[in-house]
């Protein structure tokens, strides 16, 4: 768990900051876009903010060195988003915004964050960890037709998939394998796909999203310009509100804290199902928590300041 945030009013109180971005992974790309926005936004506001293109040890050697008083994280993916780089500033004794080691690896790992939400009674969509040794004859038989396909460990869709046939199924858990040594394969739900963005434990309005392909996808996050936000969401104020609910008990379940992403799919019937939670997720022009703090009336750059504010949480 983590302390009450710190409220700051002056940028000198942030000291010098190091705005982490880029990394290894395979969401390297979209990290730096998110890292160029942040680093900006921070800078306009006075803060002595520094970017820095985290790649390993060397990086930790700049930071030690470079007198910095804090981080914000904008490393998507593993070694950034996954508990690696939380443990490591911790290590160094940096203060850094977001969830801790716990929270961050927890998050990360979409099969154990599925589990713990399943064993509290939360709502996910039923999933087995399968390998390519798995009979998919009777994958299908315990969890039907759609199915969804995941890498444990990736961000941004990487390596995600549609099954409509079981003759797929057997490729698509090797697609999965290839990104990772984990994979999931979840029962597929047909309905409206949201996501609740979660600052300071407080859930900001929902946003639907809206795409002609078969699911919110890589292209579909990042690149495509056929793919629609819906802010409000078009729900009920009742079933908002149920939904935010949610989305806050998963995102605290989880063991995350300062700022994160829930995604969720509601059914047919108006049930609301757990995706993932995301606890480093995007800050690019294509990106949902900044609309999401936007429709509630909290600019970009109001946004990243509260970010960069939980940085003061203590860490147990």
């Amino acid at each position: 768990m983590a302390g009450q945030t710190t409220k700051v009013t002056s940028a000198n109180e942030f000291g010098k900051v190091a705005v982490l971005m880029g990394g290894t992974a395979a969401e390297r790309e979209v990290s730096l876009r998110s890292g160029a926005a942040v680093l900006a936004a921070l800078q306009s506001q006075g803060v002595d903010a520094h970017g820095i293109d985290f790649v390993g040890g060397e990086s930790l050697v700049q930071l030690q060195q470079g007198g910095f008083d804090r981080a914000f994280i904008a490393v998507h993916g593993r070694g950034g988003e996954d508990g690696q780089l939380q443990g490591a500033l911790q290590i160094i004794g940096l203060p850094y915004t977001g969830s801790g080691v716990l929270g961050s690896a927890l998050g990360m790992d979409k099969l154990r964050c599925k589990q713990l939400w399943q064993g509290a009674g939360l709502p996910t969509p039923k999933f087995l960890h399968v390998t390519e040794q798995n009979d998919f004859d009777e994958v299908v038989r315990e969890l039907g037709l759609p199915l969804m396909v995941k890498p444990a460990h990736e961000g941004s869709s990487i390596g995600m998939s549609k099954v409509t046939d079981a003759a797929q199924l057997a490729y698509a858990v090797q697609q999965a394998a290839g990104c990772d040594d984990v994979v999931l394969v979840e029962r597929w739900i047909t309905g409206r796909e949201y996501t609740v963005a979660v600052l300071n434990n407080v859930a900001l309005p929902a946003i639907r999203l809206e795409t002609p392909h078969d699911f919110y996808d890589y292209e579909a996050k990042y690149k495509s310009n056929d793919t629609h936000y819906h802010c409000p969401c078009g729900l009920e104020p009742v079933a908002e509100a149920r939904l935010q609910k949610l989305a806050v008990d998963a995102f605290m379940l989880a063991g995350t804290s300062g700022w994160g992403r829930i995604d969720v799919m509601e059914d047919q019937t108006g049930n609301f199902w757990l995706l993932e939670v995301n606890t480093v997720p995007g800050m690019t022009d294509h990106s949902l928590v900044p609309m999401a703090a936007k429709a509630a009336g909290v600019s970009f750059e109001s946004l990243v300041w509260q970010v960069l504010e939980t940085s003061f949480e203590e860490r147990y």
